[in-house]
């Protein structure tokens, strides 16, 4: 099947073999059985309405504690904190850092795509978290719009169209701060936009807070001009220590950035943790 699909592709423009795509993705998320279902995510039992395949494949089973969450929970993710969930998807994430930070904090969730929007509203909901803000645009360096492709784990449309375009609103960082407040915490999963949406946030990262960026080597980050080594320089080395994962090693555990690590050398977390103890956690302004 992949080698007549690949011909296929090789025959028809582009253009019309990303409509072919997206109609036959648009078709199965219309036909997809919907269902809710309750989990324990990281301990939390949470109920999640699954509308389509992909978030079917990734929410319906227990999650264990992100191993991620248990090292931001020793420092600036406490009960009260402010977080931005920076590439929300439909928030599964955004609700089990909700439970972190108490019915006293904030949890600012920023997705571009309209389905994973409305999902994530709709988990919002059914899980009573009103702490949660639920935004729907892009994370870019500046303000104004953006072409988002249409696919379930959305990305900036690189110029191709493969999973067809839709132009939605792109909020900085230093924006959603002035809105709604400096993040204690900033976890970006921007599918190799990373260090665009890092770029717009000048003024917060003075403030050091906390950061989880998923950082997309070989997935997205050099197509849009990003490296590791640039990703690392928002962060000033005097002031942040680093450390790294990736989900298939070691069980997906933090250990201490070392340049030559080959863990740097595909997609990678990233934890990039203020050194100065912990500030008393609430909505600062």
């Amino acid at each position: 099947m992949s080698v007549v699909k690949s011909t296929i592709k090789q025959i028809i423009p582009t253009s019309i073999w990303s409509k072919l795509r997206l109609w036959n993705l648009q078709r199965k998320v219309a036909r997809f059985p919907a269902r809710r279902v309750q989990h324990l995510y990281g301990g939390h039992r949470l109920e999640i309405q699954l509308l389509d395949g992909l978030a079917a494949g990734w929410y319906d089973h227990d999650w264990e504690e992100l191993p991620e969450i248990a090292v931001l929970r020793s420092h600036r993710l406490k009960p009260g904190a402010r977080v931005f969930d920076l590439g929300a998807h439909q928030g599964v994430v955004a609700l089990m850092l909700a439970r972190e930070v108490g019915p006293e904090g904030q949890v600012i969730a920023v997705e571009a795509n309209p389905h994973n929007q409305r999902v994530a509203l709709l988990n919002r909901d059914l899980n009573d978290s009103p702490q949660i803000q639920v935004v729907h645009a892009a994370v870019a360096d500046t303000r104004g719009t953006l072409v988002f492709n249409q696919g379930l784990n959305g990305q900036v449309d690189d110029g191709e169209g493969a999973w067809g375009e839709i132009e939605v609103e792109a909020r900085t960082i230093d924006d959603l701060a002035r809105e709604y407040g400096t993040p204690d915490v900033l976890f970006i999963d921007v599918e190799g936009f990373e260090c665009h949406a890092l770029r717009g946030a000048t003024e917060t990262l003075k403030s050091r807070p906390d950061c989880f960026v998923e950082v997309h080597v070989n997935h997205g980050l050099e197509k849009f001009g990003g490296s590791v080594d640039s990703v690392l320089q928002f962060f000033p080395r005097d002031e942040y220590q680093f450390q790294i994962a990736q989900e298939n090693h070691n069980q997906g555990r933090f250990e201490p950035y070392l340049p030559e690590s080959p863990l740097v050398k595909d997609r990678f977390f990233l934890l990039a943790l203020h050194k100065g103890s912990p500030p008393s956690p609430g909505r600062n302004g």
